[in-house]
């Protein structure tokens, strides 16, 4: 397939699905080598079943190797690292790869687990797994979603499962944007397939999935990034990242001249336009957050908004390294442990954000 294609399939085998899409795409005639090491990287972000939202379905994954196997290809792996906060190995066994590993011979290997080494990443120096940085061949396997820091996340920001939980930590202090177009400069993705089977359009770690039943592919992370940003009714600048990815040669924006091949009539479908993060983000003051802790606060305020609660909240909530040392009124997570009113953990879950929140409304922790 050319860089400027991105091939869409409607079905719901997602094996089998997974296995037509890649033979029609063409991906055993673009690995030149049968014994090249490929990687295989779904997003495994926390522990939780696939039809949640947020985790890339097993099922994509075995067809991505059924089909490498059957075409002479015996030296894969899946790795990948869970945001701080959750570990990689529950999530293995949660999403179902202890079996797909099991089944198929293919080892898992935890990023979180793996020694960081530092690379030159087109100017910036970032510390990236060693695995990761060692792969031959590396295919990005995605899920299609929103995310409350960044409003999109699919092949770009899946590259971040790559680094250690200290430089995801490093990646919130600079502002996420500028970090993660680096990164996908350093580290070379050649060949993405998207699950946009029911990714949440909102919260990175799933809750309200919104079911499409379609599998992408194609070669070029920007362009792929682009068109999400296009369906889910955003600009290419609203995603900082993705514009400074294109500068720094990772990929190109331009979807005047892109091709996109349905190969389905039925895979023609258009997603939701959905902003409920927009309202729940004007109570929140973030400074440099974490993606797992951030990503517990916004559907803790939506359970509030639920409950007739959220409207009655009489300050702003603080979260993020940048309070480290501070004080304040209210807080969420070990970085605001200072403030007088503070929901202790690193991260907090949602429930226990919602349980302190909800107590702090109605009186009892004030």
């Amino acid at each position: 397939m050319n860089k400027n294609e991105i091939y869409i399939k409607s079905g719901t085998n997602y094996k089998e699905m997974t296995k037509e899409l890649l033979a029609q795409c063409g991906l055993a005639s673009v690995i030149s080598d049968k014994k090249m090491q490929i990687g295989i990287k779904p997003n495994l972000v926390s522990p939780s079943e696939a039809s949640w939202g947020a985790t890339t379905h097993p099922e994509i994954v075995a067809g991505i190797i059924e089909y490498l196997q059957e075409n002479g290809y015996g030296n894969i792996a899946i790795l990948e690292g869970s945001w701080v906060g959750d570990k990689t190995t529950e999530a293995y066994e949660v999403c179902g790869y202890r079996e797909l590993t099991e089944k198929y011979q293919v080892p898992f290997w935890d990023m979180q687990k793996d020694k960081g080494i530092e690379r030159d990443c087109r100017g910036m120096k970032l510390n990236v797994c060693e695995r990761a940085a060692n792969i031959d061949f590396l295919i990005n396997v995605p899920v299609l979603k929103g995310h409350c820091q960044t409003k999109i996340t699919c092949a770009l920001k899946n590259m971040k499962g790559l680094i250690p939980n200290t430089e995801k930590r490093h990646f919130h202090a600079m502002g996420l944007h500028e970090p993660i177009a680096h990164l996908n400069a350093g580290l070379h993705q050649d060949f993405i397939v998207v699950d946009n089977i029911c990714g949440d359009l909102d919260f990175e770690d799933g809750g309200n999935p919104v079911v499409m039943n379609r599998i992408w592919a194609g070669t070029d992370p920007v362009l792929i990034d682009s068109y999400v940003c296009q369906i889910m009714h955003y600009t290419t600048k609203d995603v900082p990242y993705i514009e400074l990815a294109e500068k720094l040669g990772v990929g190109s924006t331009d979807l005047k001249n892109a091709r996109i091949v349905y190969c389905e009539e039925n895979a023609r479908k258009e997603l939701p336009k959905s902003r409920k993060v927009v309202e729940l983000q004007d109570a929140v003051e973030e400074v440099e957050s974490c993606s797992a802790c951030y990503g517990y606060l916004i559907p803790a305020l939506e359970m509030l908004k639920n409950d007739g609660l959220f409207e009655k909240l009489d300050t702003k909530i603080c979260i993020g390294q940048g309070y480290r040392g501070k004080t304040g009124k209210l807080g969420v997570g070990a970085c605001t442990c200072k403030f007088e009113h503070n929901v202790k953990g690193c991260p907090p879950t949602e429930n226990q954000i919602y349980d302190f929140l909800k107590q702090y409304i109605l009186g009892e922790n004030k």
